[in-house]
């Protein structure tokens, strides 16, 4: 097993919840943690530790997104008028991994991280191999011509799994994907709940 499914698979038992909603994911087998004491009689947890694990929740969703990265985007999300919960959610919807995946252009958000630094995403036409570009509304992304016949997104794009949420306007024959606007939290497909107001309680703390 790769270290990247390792640590994913890992994230998806201390949660104790299937985050990407993933059939292989082992808690559809084992709803406990890793572990010899993942199966102890679980104390109560305090404000804090619910803060941040709804933070480690989010955070590892997106994939390898690192603590400094998922800060900033706090820090920002904090910076911008509106609801510092909305906001923090709308911006890490905007990251161009997270567009790929949405798009079903690839099966997981660790693989959109890949397939993004790999050279295979065109935005505005123009390739752009940076995972955190942050995408704007009438944006147009797209699969790099000869990178359209991978297995990986030929089974990504025909994949049940999931839907295509309504603020990404997909085009299956030709692979891409218009980036309507920025969601609110309700429309955001995670298959568990996330709970961003704990994240900006657990930094504004």
């Amino acid at each position: 097993m790769s270290k990247r499914h390792s640590a994913k698979y890992k994230l998806d038992r201390r949660m104790g919840e299937n985050i990407w909603g993933r059939p292989k994911s082992p808690i559809n087998k084992r709803a406990y943690g890793p572990g010899q004491h993942g199966q102890r009689r679980k104390q109560k947890v305090s404000d804090f530790g619910l803060q941040l694990r709804a933070k480690q929740k989010l955070k590892g969703y997106y994939g390898n997104l690192t603590e400094k990265q998922f800060s900033k985007i706090y820090e920002e999300a904090a910076r911008r008028k509106g609801n510092t919960s909305e906001n923090l959610i709308a911006l890490l919807e905007s990251r161009l991994d997270a567009v790929v995946y949405r798009s079903k252009f690839v099966p997981t958000p660790f693989a959109a991280r890949q397939f993004v630094n790999h050279g295979h995403v065109l935005v505005n036409g123009k390739r752009v191999n940076i995972p955190s570009f942050r995408v704007k509304p009438g944006d147009v992304v797209s699969v790099r011509e000869r990178s359209r016949n991978m297995a990986l997104v030929l089974e990504a794009l025909q994949s049940p799994e999931r839907d295509t949420p309504d603020y990404i306007e997909v085009d299956g024959k030709g692979m891409s994907a218009k980036y309507i606007r920025m969601p609110e939290l309700a429309e955001v497909p995670y298959p568990v709940k996330m709970e961003p107001n704990l994240v900006i309680e657990f930094y504004a703390s």
